[in-house]
């Protein structure tokens, strides 16, 4: 049996999400692994039956510059109990997967590193890889590396906000706008 990848999306939503699953599938396909996409992040792990797919190069070409996240992402965090009771340790031995591919902010990243743990505890150890993904701008990188979400939400959190004032000037109206985030305020800052 092939050795497999299975990759994950966690958190909310962030311009280049495909981009950046569809590259690491592309690239793990080239080296001659089967690559599996989990649906609905980390709730996908914790259920006897995951909605999971294979990605091959026609998908991967098809949605790489597609907006939004062609796997369907969640806010799930596990607790200890659902590290017990209901994670699906035979989703990972029945597909030979060696390694875990995680897209997201910090809650997925630590997440993704309780799992590593559970599955050596469980004699089945696996890799990880985790891209950093957050559009706020909040998670401590080594130099001050930026995460692909913030950069291309405040790009074109820039570009709308431009449009945007030049449909308010030129029609004599106000028009608001919302940028989304949690309490730092970076993408405002950014788009501002």
């Amino acid at each position: 049996m092939k050795d497999s990848i299975i990759i994950l999306c966690g958190g909310g939503p962030a311009p280049g999400m495909n981009t950046v699953v569809f590259s690491v599938a592309k690239t793990f396909l080239t080296n001659g692994y089967r690559v599996i996409g989990l649906h609905e992040g980390y709730t996908g792990l914790f259920n006897q039956n995951p909605r999971i797919e294979d990605i091959d190069f026609f998908k991967a070409d098809a949605y790489f510059n597609r907006g939004g996240s062609y796997l369907q992402m969640s806010r799930f965090k596990p607790t200890d109990n659902d590290f017990e009771n209901n994670f699906n340790l035979s989703l990972f031995q029945d597909n030979n997967v060696k390694l875990l591919v995680t897209v997201g902010g910090d809650d997925t990243a630590s997440t993704a590193n309780r799992i590593a743990k559970f599955l050596e505890a469980k004699n089945y150890p696996i890799h990880n890889i985790h891209v950093p993904k957050t559009i706020d701008d909040d998670l401590p990188l080594p130099d001050n590396a930026p995460t692909f979400g913030f950069n291309s939400a405040k790009d074109e959190g820039a570009h709308i906000a431009r449009t945007v004032y030049e449909d308010a000037r030129t029609s004599g109206n106000w028009l608001l706008i919302s940028a989304m985030g949690r309490s730092a305020g970076h993408l405002a800052l950014g788009i501002g």
